[in-house]
């Protein structure tokens, strides 16, 4: 049987593929620099929104066996890659 936060966790991450795999059609249907950049700038909204999403799904399957202390350093961890996405 499969886990549900695991099954959680993939489905947003195939969701995210399928996002990004539209996309790339859409950018070759509209065939204009300035549309696909459009388009890609979405997706750039679109991918920490999901990193997000899935980390905190998978804190909460493991919340109940980390401790606090250890909860806490993957949640600087995540801040500091989020940090590191979102500077500019």
């Amino acid at each position: 049987m499969i886990n549900k936060i695991v099954l959680g966790m993939a489905s947003l991450r195939l969701m995210s593929g399928s996002l990004e795999i539209i996309a790339a059609l859409l950018m070759l249907r509209l065939n204009q620099v300035e549309k696909a950049l459009l388009v890609n700038s979405g997706l750039a909204v679109v991918g920490p929104l999901i990193l997000l999403s899935t980390t905190t799904i998978g804190l909460v399957g493991l919340a109940d066996k980390l401790s606090f202390s250890r909860l806490l350093w993957v949640g600087i961890g995540v801040t500091c890659i989020f940090i590191g996405i979102l500077k500019k």
